[in-house]
């Protein structure tokens, strides 16, 4: 991670913007992230700051409409969409100005961090912003362009044809907006037991899920009643399955929906920090930073058809702008899934169990149908 300046920042983010906001839409507060407009101004929202480092913040005051903070007898005032504030009883003057949106108080991040003296690093691969003062420290994604508006899908399917290599496949894809208010996601064990297997459609329709797609690999050919699923599951916070040796890529994400693709080896750690809120492992992991790198035998694959084999392929990548593509394609090896997802948009991306487990499901309908009973599967759901 490299320090910058707000200034710098604000700069170098370089995010998809995002639809604006329609006036008829439904005010609902949208996850926890900072925010830069059109005109690169940073926000953060100010439920986020009470309590962070020391820092007390609220909203109140003769107007009913002053955003208080305060901190080791420093204190700043704002008042909704004015262009000063006052910072230890002097009156400042702001490029940025507060406001509200979608049920959410944002106040000027630069004012902020420079006042409270909270030290910023931008995170690139996650396009995501930690923020840190003594022994406090947090990460949020960055949002940009416009605030998300809770009408707006959660959720969209399509359909495309992408060529590799002087051949075409066509995919099935979800593309997944996590900062979407109403958005949700959950790793769901096929009859919330482990070891057991369940139609990937009836995982998805008990979960009231929108969408739905195949997770970790299993032992799927065993005759035994209980079919071991392979790599770490997380739901909710909880770790439904172990697998400490394990290097393959693990999907996370935290209750913001920030996600990232965590290397098997360094998961552990990560989860006992306690900011991992779901997760699935699987692998081996398709792009790095937009680029194809494949390194199967880091991972621990150990097949040597695992770059020649061709079959039904999982996939799942994430998007510079806080997207999740799943994705399903036909007779594809991993080398060319690789490319199949950085045409389809994805920064950050890896495989899925494969083969007769490949399937994905949507509103209400198989877009790709597995041809078996599958171990467990990421779920979409909306509130």
């Amino acid at each position: 991670m490299k320090k910058l300046s707000i200034l710098s920042l604000v700069l170098t983010l370089m995010l998809t913007a995002l639809p604006a906001l329609p006036a008829s839409a439904a005010a609902a507060a949208p996850k926890t992230a900072v925010y830069v407009d059109k005109d690169n101004h940073a926000f953060i929202p100010l439920r986020f700051l009470n309590g962070f480092a020391g820092i007390q913040a609220g909203v109140g005051g003769q107007t009913g409409k002053e955003m208080t903070l305060s901190k080791n007898g420093t204190t700043v005032v704002l008042v909704s969409g004015q262009a000063s504030a006052s910072v230890g009883g002097k009156s400042v003057k702001l490029s940025e100005r507060p406001f509200s949106g979608n049920g959410t108080t944002y106040v000027p991040l630069s004012l902020i961090s420079q006042t409270f003296g909270l030290q910023l690093v931008w995170n690139k691969t996650s396009a995501s912003l930690t923020i840190a003062a003594g022994d406090d420290s947090a990460t949020l994604p960055v949002l940009s362009g416009a605030l998300i508006s809770a009408g707006s899908p959660a959720a969209v399917s399509s359909r495309h044809t992408y060529t590799v290599g002087g051949r075409s496949f066509p995919v099935q894809m979800v593309t997944v907006s996590l900062l979407h208010p109403a958005l949700k996601l959950d790793v769901v064990l096929a009859g919330n037991t482990v070891g057991r297997t369940e139609a990937l459609g009836s995982i998805a329709k008990r979960s009231g899920a929108v969408a739905a797609i195949n997770g970790t690999f299993f032992d799927a050919y065993t005759d035994a009643a209980y079919k071991a699923p392979y790599g770490y599951i997380i739901s909710r916070g909880k770790m439904l399955k172990d697998s400490p040796a394990d290097k393959r890529t693990v999907f996370a994400y935290d209750n913001n929906l920030l996600a990232e693709l965590i290397p098997g080896s360094q998961f552990l750690a990560r989860f006992n920090a306690g900011t991992v809120t779901g997760a699935i492992q699987a692998g081996p992991r398709l792009l790095v930073d937009g680029k194809v790198a494949l390194n199967v035998a880091a991972e621990g694959f150990r097949d040597p058809k695992i770059l020649t084999g061709g079959g039904s392929r999982s996939a799942l990548g994430l998007t510079r702008d806080h997207k999740l593509i799943l994705l399903t394609s036909g007779g594809a090896t991993i080398p060319q899934l690789a490319q199949i997802m950085k045409q389809a948009g994805a920064y950050q991306a890896m495989n899925l169990d494969g083969g007769a487990s490949s399937g994905l499901f949507y509103s209400g309908k198989y877009l790709t149908s597995p041809g078996r009973l599958i171990s467990n599967a990421l779920v979409v759901k909306t509130n």
